[in-house]
């Protein structure tokens, strides 16, 4: 990997250039900005979500999709998943504290983009006449 490092607790770091090629944060980068992933972790800002609950708040969403971005979510520590021992075991998703802290952000995106569609719309409307 072609990053600089840092030392912490007596350790070299390696620091993450996503813009590498083979560099982990390019593949976190393709789990978050995924189809699904800037909605699973923007909704799961509202608070800890049943696997069904969460596959109604994203429309569209199969729940085999909303699985496996969930197991890949969990699996980089964004979001936390709690097995309550009742029969049928009932699963909680939930945002770990970096997992909020990323969410914040990718909430101010959908924010963002919410805001603004109308002028998106208007520009691609310009764009297609032009064409």
């Amino acid at each position: 990997m072609d990053a600089k490092a840092e030392v912490k607790d007596g350790k070299a770091v390696a620091m993450s250039d996503a813009f590498t090629a083979d560099c982990p944060a390019r593949t976190v980068l393709n789990h978050v900005s995924s189809r699904w992933g800037v909605l699973i972790l923007a909704s799961l800002q509202e608070g800890p979500m049943r696997f069904y609950v969460l596959r109604d708040r994203i429309g569209g969403i199969s729940e085999k999709m909303l699985s496996q971005n969930l197991q890949v979510f969990v699996r980089d520590g964004l979001i936390a998943r709690e097995v309550e021992p009742t029969v049928p075991p009932q699963v909680t998703y939930s945002l770990t504290p970096i997992g909020r802290e990323l969410a914040m952000t990718l909430g101010g995106l959908v924010e963002w983009i919410t805001h603004r569609i109308g002028d998106i719309v208007a520009a691609r409307e310009r764009h297609d006449e032009e064409e």
